[in-house]
């Protein structure tokens, strides 16, 4: 069951220019900020930036309940896997697909 797109990766080239950006922007401080991900969350809605996230884009990313079953749904609809399921930290489950029009779509299991 998925609970609707919730978190929304940017990637982004120069971290600390980005994350001055969107705290500006959001008119709040990250409540994640590591070297390798800043994320802000506004009225539920988790926003992040990956300085390595260039090789997907933008990627929004589905709260689902079963990542590895939502996958399986979308590959076998069409899509194909550009990022198979990764734990992120904290028992965190990503993962990505392209579907047939190229779109890429995050699933992330909570």
């Amino acid at each position: 069951m998925s609970q609707g797109v919730k978190t929304i990766i940017y990637p982004v080239r120069d971290l600390a220019a980005a994350k001055a950006r969107f705290g500006e922007l959001l008119g709040a401080e990250p409540t994640s900020d590591s070297p390798y991900y800043v994320g802000f969350t506004i009225d539920g809605q988790d926003i992040g930036l990956d300085p390595q996230g260039h090789q997907h884009g933008t990627t929004p990313y589905f709260h689902v309940d079963d990542v590895h079953g939502a996958l399986k749904q979308l590959v076998d609809a069409g899509a194909e896997v550009v990022q198979d399921v990764k734990d992120v930290g904290g028992g965190r489950l990503i993962a990505a697909v392209k579907d047939p029009d190229g779109n890429v779509v995050g699933l992330l299991q909570p």
